[in-house]
């Protein structure tokens, strides 16, 4: 029983971090109605800030975590200004080409520059835990836990309180009644994908503690961001928040009664069968 407690404890902790890294995903199809193959390579930039601001500035990652949002929401800002917006109203499949092609060029480059060296970060707490009885809680998921947690709430906060939430979700509703109301939708279609890349990126950085940076580290994650949010539903941002602590849990009890080299089948399994019988996810709504 207490190793079963000790694997849902695990799960939630990093199903918290999978839903802020998913949201983003999920944000940028609930405004844009793009499905940005390209997002998972955003993680991989944030992680990346986050390294550089560890090995130059000395800041620790979870601190550094602010700063990668930034990058990541000019980069998505600019993206959507230069490059999506111009495919917005296009056939689905030329969106998919382009951030198909985006995701080649970013991570292309990032071996260019980069190289291909597994890049980690060595922090006082990285080998901490918190012991409550017969369990154990990682002091680096449990920050990077609560890291997520702070800015679901802003988000939250974001889009439910503030004149931007509410031209966000407008946008995302009726762009021409968005317009009628003189919401410059042009600009909320930039920030939302700015905001989206950004949580992304900022998912990337809480991480780095107890994980490596690479090129190529945005394939790990890209089918979980995509398994969580068909789970929540497509578009969904609540939907894939609690996404994100489903698949962790799932991913984690997987790995209690499966062997290590098979600890993602549960995860795989649930994807094709959401996709094959329930698209629109468990808790989210079919989009016209």
């Amino acid at each position: 029983m207490s190793q079963l407690l000790q694997a849902v404890i695990d799960g939630l902790l990093i199903g918290g971090v999978y839903g802020v890294i998913s949201v983003g995903l999920s944000l940028v199809f609930g405004v844009l109605g793009i499905v940005n193959f390209a997002q998972a390579e955003f993680l991989m930039i944030g992680m990346y800030v986050a390294w550089f601001a560890w090995a130059w500035l000395g800041l620790d990652p979870i601190l550094a975590s602010v700063l990668s949002f930034a990058v990541g929401f000019l980069l998505g800002a600019a993206v959507q200004v230069t490059l999506v917006q111009r495919v917005m109203r296009a056939p689905h499949v030329a969106q998919i080409f382009l951030t198909v092609g985006l995701l080649a060029v970013l991570e292309n480059g990032a071996l260019m520059l980069f190289g291909s060296t597994f890049r980690s970060v060595q922090t006082p707490y990285q080998a901490s835990a918190l012991k409550l009885g017969p369990l154990f809680v990682s002091v680096p998921y449990l920050l990077a836990f609560c890291a997520a947690v702070l800015v679901s709430v802003g988000l939250w906060w974001l889009l439910a309180r503030t004149w931007l939430g509410r031209a966000i979700r407008a946008t995302a509703q009726n762009e021409m009644a968005a317009r009628a109301f003189g919401i410059n939708t042009g600009r909320i279609y930039a920030v939302a994908l700015g905001i989206g890349t950004g949580l992304t990126a900022f998912g990337g950085a809480i991480i780095l503690p107890y994980a490596t940076a690479s090129p190529a580290v945005g394939t790990q994650y890209v089918v979980l961001m995509f398994t969580v949010v068909v789970l929540g539903g497509l578009g969904s941002v609540m939907g894939a928040l609690l996404g994100g602590l489903a698949v962790g849990i799932i991913q984690a009890l997987s790995g209690f009664v499966l062997p290590i080299q098979l600890q993602n089948l549960a995860i795989f399994v649930v994807f094709i069968a959401l996709l094959a019988f329930r698209p629109e996810g468990l808790i989210g709504k079919a989009r016209s």
